[in-house]
């Protein structure tokens, strides 16, 4: 079984990119040392089972995360964030049935994430990601069913450390090992594995707008900055790094209502495939070039060449960010109601979306859940996407259980 046909594979059905080979205008956009930021380049890594959303509040906000205010998921958007919980203890579960709209069932994130606050500057935090891809047929290099079935699993492990640095400033630092089965049996064949790291910052300040009070903050960080994955001797493949800036603002209506609003920013700190191109030159003869940058080069080299390797130049560049934007409203800090907007640009993957959502809070835990509506109707692998998140306050179970004891 050659891996290297493998990896595409699993990468459409964990980010449902449609075009992974490049293609080139048949109106003559492309000419000799040229390239229209019109073509599909689409950025493929190993692993990407890391960049899906795993919990239903930012999946109903467009995929914002890094500047939301502090919840149990911190740990997968931005972990210094568990330095400002207000709660000393917390621990969620989560659950993405994926890609369901193509028929397949057995396609599932599952997400366990919790923190504990040792101080009031600082907190640590641990999570458990797991992908299951299910089965999936088998195929020989002449295309011919293989007679058996994949069944590729991924999980990754995460430890994050979290304190103030300053009256407005707190800052995180997220150790991870990952590990990809891609279910192959070959000689040449090994699972995957990678340890990374997230680097996250977040400022806050309470400031005041045409005399209204509110409070903003600013958030940022870099992910799964790591090592390569090795599948075989003749393939490592970038995990996917990625830089995510953001802001929130949120302010209270009233005594019982308040309104939260956040976008984020992303792109992934990963080299861009170069592209080959033919062409005719003046004589009619047919002609190849590379236009590009090598994307065989190592991580912390990728991560730099990643800002300025685009063929097609800075307009490239720009559509390789993709942005989330969500709106957020409470009522009494104990139900909300949730939307958003996340975009792609058509050449980079072209996953655009709606995403709405609602979330319950009691004393001892809090129940979520989100839909996701993609521009291209029901016809897009994304559709039909439902999340379900379920978080426990271990502070409210300790008060709840002295209240009894008051009352006995």
């Amino acid at each position: 079984m050659n891996t290297k046909k493998i990896i595409p594979l699993l990468s459409f059905l964990c980010l449902s990119t449609i075009v992974f080979a490049q293609q080139v205008n048949d109106d003559g956009a492309i000419s000799t040392g040229q390239v229209s930021s019109d073509v599909y380049n689409v950025i493929t890594t190993a692993v990407p089972f890391m960049t899906i959303t795993p919990d239903s509040r930012s999946g109903a906000m467009g995929d914002v995360g890094v500047a939301t205010s502090t919840d149990v998921w911190s740990q997968h958007w931005n972990a210094s964030k568990y330095a400002l919980a207000e709660e000393d203890m917390s621990i969620g579960v989560s659950y993405t049935p994926w890609l369901e709209n193509l028929g397949i069932k057995d396609i599932n994130l599952l997400y366990l994430a919790g923190y504990k606050k040792l101080d009031d500057q600082q907190a640590v935090g641990a999570s458990l990601r797991y992908f299951s891809m299910g089965e999936i047929p088998a195929y020989n290099e002449q295309g011919i069913s293989a007679g058996y079935s994949l069944t590729p699993k991924e999980y990754a492990i995460d430890l994050s450390y979290s304190r103030y640095l300053s009256d407005f400033f707190v800052m995180g630092m997220t150790g991870r090992f990952i590990y990809s089965n891609l279910g192959v049996t070959s000689e040449d064949y090994e699972p995957g594995k990678a340890v990374a790291a997230d680097i996250s910052g977040t400022f806050f300040k309470p400031i005041t707008i045409s005399g209204n009070d509110l409070d903003l903050q600013i958030g940022a960080s870099i992910s799964n900055l790591g090592n390569k994955v090795t599948y075989s001797m003749n393939q490592k493949d970038f995990i996917p790094t990625n830089l995510r800036i953001g802001a929130g603002i949120s302010g209270d209506i009233d005594q019982y209502n308040s309104l939260k609003f956040y976008v984020d920013f992303n792109k992934l700190l990963v080299p861009t495939p170069p592209l080959q191109i033919s062409y005719e030159d003046t004589l009619g003869n047919k002609q190849t070039e590379i236009i590009g940058y090598d994307d065989n080069i190592g991580t912390i080299a990728g991560v730099f060449q990643s800002f300025y390797d685009a063929p097609a130049g800075a307009e490239e560049e720009l559509k390789e960010i993709t942005i989330g934007t969500g709106l957020e409203y409470w009522y009494n800090q104990e139900f909300a109601i949730r939307g958003g907007y996340f975009h792609e640009s058509e050449t980079k993957g072209n996953r655009k979306y709606f995403t709405i959502g609602a979330g319950l809070r009691l004393n001892v835990f809090g129940l979520d859940f989100s839909y996701l509506i993609p521009t291209q109707g029901t016809n897009s692998p994304l559709a039909n996407t439902f999340r379900f998140s379920l978080t426990f306050d271990f502070e409210g179970i300790a008060e709840e259980n002295k209240d009894l004891q008051s009352t006995n």
